[in-house]
């Protein structure tokens, strides 16, 4: 039997908890909503510009964070997929970038609209350049410390992943992230989003500028959603019954998750669920049952 692990919190604070929420889960794709407040946070305080070509490149930071760059992914390569399979260790940085690029970008930047892990990879290459600091140390300054979250933390070697709550513990590599798997329980998750949509992260123009959304079609072949789109390290669309819905799924070997704010319901609710297996589908459906529950 599917096990769940989830933690809700309504607009009026009431908090809610099922499964674990102690344990930690690797975030997978939920990191890439926190690479995001941290630009726009160093943006807030001037370290660094959105809208400035990077290093030279063809594609400013906004665009990295939006994916409209035009960098291919590595999630089309089979040589990635087998070598995560095998056990393998980490390609360096150079194999990574040399197999994505080989056929080059997909498009010009600002014309079209591809996911790239990539993309989120050199922007929180960006990011710490910018403000001189490790991502650790960012997510720590701008999230961790203002909201009170203590089980956060990136994940960079096997043995801190073995101590995860997955599966595929032990046996795999989290530098095979290469934008960087922050981990953390439920808990944590649902606060970190809830704190982002409560304007205890973000100035109000920062937090509007973050939901600007590139809509990108209807349903979702084996999930909820019923509107999709992409804004600044959110998914953003509509699962529904239960409305709108803005946050990040993530999955990787053995488990995925869903963490979302859903602000169309009675009350405002902010969510986040984790489960094993490999289809974000699952703990997406399951989170949106919960929250049209909570009240």
């Amino acid at each position: 039997m599917q096990r769940f692990h989830s933690y809700c919190i309504s607009g009026s604070g009431e908090e809610r908890a099922e499964g674990d929420t102690e344990a930690r889960f690797p975030y997978w794709s939920f990191t890439k909503t926190v690479i995001a407040i941290c630009a726009l946070k160093l943006s807030e305080n001037g370290s660094l510009d959105l809208d400035s070509l990077i290093g030279g490149q063809v594609y400013t930071l906004r665009q990295l964070l939006n994916h409209t760059a035009g960098l291919p992914d590595y999630g089309a390569l089979k040589d990635y997929h087998d070598a995560v399979a095998a056990g393998e260790e980490p390609w360096s940085r150079e194999k990574l970038l040399s197999a994505a690029l080989a056929r080059g970008m997909l498009f010009a930047p600002g014309e079209g609209w591809s996911y790239s892990n990539i993309g989120y990879m050199l922007a929180r290459e960006n990011i710490e350049a910018a403000s001189g600091l490790s991502f650790a140390n960012l997510v720590e300054a701008f999230i961790s410390t203002p909201l009170g979250l203590t089980s956060i933390a990136p994940v960079t070697t096997r043995e801190e992943f073995a101590q995860l709550r997955c599966e595929a513990a032990g046996k795999y590599h989290p530098g095979w992230v290469y934008h960087g798997c922050l981990a953390g329980n439920v808990r944590d998750a649902a606060r970190l989003l809830h704190g982002l949509f409560s304007g205890k992260l973000l100035s109000a123009p920062s937090l509007a500028e973050m939901q600007v959304t590139i809509p990108l079609g209807g349903a979702l072949e084996g999930r909820p959603w019923t509107e999709c789109g992409y804004a600044l390290g959110l998914m953003s669309g509509a699962m529904g019954t239960a409305g709108r819905s803005a946050g990040h799924s993530g999955g990787g070997p053995s488990c995925v998750n869903a963490v979302y704010h859903f602000p169309d319901l009675r009350e405002p609710v902010t969510g986040a669920c984790f489960t094993d297996g490999h289809h974000e589908g699952v703990a997406e459906t399951e989170l949106g049952r919960r929250v049209q529950n909570f009240g």
